[in-house]
């Protein structure tokens, strides 16, 4: 079922991970994808696998970062692509450190690209839904927005201001019928994740119930049913995809 057929879906972050797999789930439901991402090859490799699979999509370079350069680039996703009716905030760095050796370069890069790029994109789209009367706006926070992670104290900061930023922004947009809502991932198999020694795995793992790491699919499966009419009477929540590891 193509359910979300002639709609234009922004994904930031979406040159791979999570992005690409939330990328390719739209895709696959109809929507036409601008993949978003800083390094312009992977947003083109994106879109190819989006192609590949039947689908359509164009690649974006952007500093989620730069409001001037979102702006920009909303518009022309506008222009090239028939409009805007969803958009998925995915775009997310980390720069862990403890809190008593985390420089302000650290907390500031990770601030930047994780709170204020989502705000920066947010207010980019709002008001091309608004004129639609339709919109979706996912925002891809994590679980330790919600529960705090030792030696993530800018991370954990920025997935809670996202939090916070999308039941604002769902209490605001409402009158409009554009949803807002947040998906916590807990421990999922990705790049960056990879990048764990075995010791936090091991104890990642004996934390989740479920008895297993979740994949990008389970996110973007996640996203795809907030997206949809499915989820029409559904905003400002925020759904953990953490296999139990927050309950």
């Amino acid at each position: 079922m193509r359910q979300l057929e002639g709609r234009v879906a922004i994904v930031t972050g979406g040159g791979a991970g999570i992005g690409r797999e939330i990328a390719l789930a739209l895709a696959g439901a109809g929507a036409t994808i601008a993949a978003c991402d800083v390094v312009a090859a992977a947003a083109g490799e994106t879109a190819a696998a989006v192609a590949a699979a039947g689908g359509t999509a164009r690649g974006y370079a952007v500093d989620v970062s730069d409001f001037a350069a979102v702006q920009e680039l909303a518009g022309r996703v506008a222009t090239d692509l028939g409009g805007i009716h969803v958009l998925v905030n995915n775009a997310g760095i980390t720069r862990d450190a403890l809190l008593l050796r985390m420089g302000e370069a650290e907390w500031d890069a990770v601030l930047a690209v994780n709170l204020k790029g989502a705000f920066n994109f947010t207010k980019a789209v709002a008001r091309p839904m608004m004129k639609e009367r339709w919109g979706r706006i996912v925002n891809i926070a994590s679980v330790v927005g919600q529960m705090g992670n030792a030696g993530q104290a800018n991370y954990s900061a920025a997935k809670a201001g996202m939090i916070g930023l999308t039941k604002s922004t769902a209490r605001e947009l409402a009158p409009r019928n554009i949803t807002a809502n947040a998906i916590a991932p807990g421990f999922i198999e990705t790049a960056m994740t990879a990048k764990l020694d075995v010791p936090t795995r091991e104890a990642y793992s004996k934390s989740i119930p479920l008895g297993r790491f979740g994949t990008p699919g389970d996110v973007a499966a996640a996203c795809l049913f907030l997206c949809s009419d499915a989820a029409a009477y559904i905003t400002g929540q925020v759904i953990r995809v953490d296999g139990g590891m927050l309950m």
